[in-house]
């Protein structure tokens, strides 16, 4: 795949201490959506909380909009869910002016609507708040002590937040689709987005591949731009602020890393110059991006966990968290236990 195959992320602990599997079925990997705001209960656009298991997010909005006898794009929802989990996850569809169909005779034995509510505006991506996750790790062959150990430093210290595997596809066939699009290959509009973000998600693991390896994942560097965990809204510290070191430590604020595209760059000295090294690897990638005028964003490097337990039940470790939106559970997974089924 021209040089951008995936390599194995450097851990930010050592590695995993156990192995299990995971996703035998599809309650081994429960994630629930927490939107970013309350439905207002009235409006053109009808909410819908469905649970799935064996079905992705666009096949289900495309049934959706079978059934509801509107187009594809009146079919809203705030992030993708993989098929292989069962998720709770919200939709909305545009009916204006129109009562509901009968949802009931929408449900299948792999999918039912949980909630029904209305709202003003469509369901956007990005909407989410937050997601809750319970995953199974069944076969569980290692030491307790070694997990809870393990899990007790991440629920203290946090994530290096890497995108997950699944944000490239099979086999990173993601990366395939983003290269032939940028040379020149004919692609559907609705397919470019997510091709087009699998490409600046392979620069961003590897920038924070980078710093996991020296260390400055979770620490300032000189000219770094931060980020505030709770909105995503950045700034920039002056060089050598002990309060800034302060704040990162307490996981306050975290070090950020570029999402490449267009716009100037707003890292400088050490920050900046780790960044154009990385992104020089790529130069295929980083030129379509700026082609396709995707503009330049920010991510966090690091990643804290919410409400994190944990318990052992005979050989299965059951995993209990929260995550902000755009991260991924395989991100804590892969630091616990080495899965033998991919996580894909």
């Amino acid at each position: 795949m021209s040089g951008y195959g995936l390599p194995v992320w450097s851990y930010v602990y050592g590695g995993p201490v156990g192995t299990g599997r995971v996703r035998t079925e599809p309650e081994d990997f429960v994630v629930d959506e927490c939107l970013g705001f309350a439905p207002s209960g009235s409006g053109e656009h009808v909410f819908l909380l469905i649970e799935k298991a064996g079905e992705n997010t666009e096949y289900v909005a495309g049934q959706l909009a079978r059934f509801a006898n509107v187009k594809r794009r009146d079919i809203g929802y705030a992030g993708l869910k993989d098929r292989h989990a069962l998720t709770r996850q919200w939709f909305s569809v545009w009916l204006p002016g129109q009562k509901d169909p009968d949802w009931k005779q929408w449900e299948t034995a792999n999918r039912k609507v949980l909630h029904v509510t209305r709202h003003n505006k469509k369901l956007k991506k990005g909407a989410l708040a937050k997601n809750r996750f319970h995953i199974t790790v069944r076969d569980w062959a290692g030491s307790e002590y070694a997990a809870e150990h393990r899990l007790t430093a991440i629920k203290t210290h946090g994530l290096a937040n890497y995108f997950g595997e699944q944000r490239f596809g099979h086999d990173g066939g993601n990366l395939e689709k983003a290269l032939a699009l940028f040379q020149g290959e004919k692609i559907p509009r609705e397919r470019r987005g997510m091709y087009l973000s699998s490409a600046r998600s392979l620069i961003f693991n590897h920038l924070l591949n980078q710093r996991v390896s020296l260390g400055t994942w979770n620490q300032a560097v000189a000219g770094d731009v931060f980020v505030f965990p709770a909105s995503n809204a950045c700034f920039r510290a002056v060089p050598g602020d002990a309060e800034v070191d302060r704040r990162v430590a307490a996981n306050e604020i975290h070090p950020s890393g570029v999402l490449w595209g267009t716009g100037a760059a707003d890292v400088t000295a050490d920050a900046l110059a780790l960044e154009q090294a990385v992104v020089s690897q790529f130069p295929d990638l980083a030129q379509g991006l700026l082609d396709f005028k995707v503009e330049r964003g920010r991510r966090a490097l690091r990643v804290t966990v919410e409400a994190l337990t944990w318990s052992f039940a005979g050989d299965r470790l059951h995993i209990f968290f929260v995550l902000p939106a755009g991260s991924y559970a395989t991100s804590l997974l892969r630091e616990v236990a080495d899965c033998r089924q991919a996580l894909d």
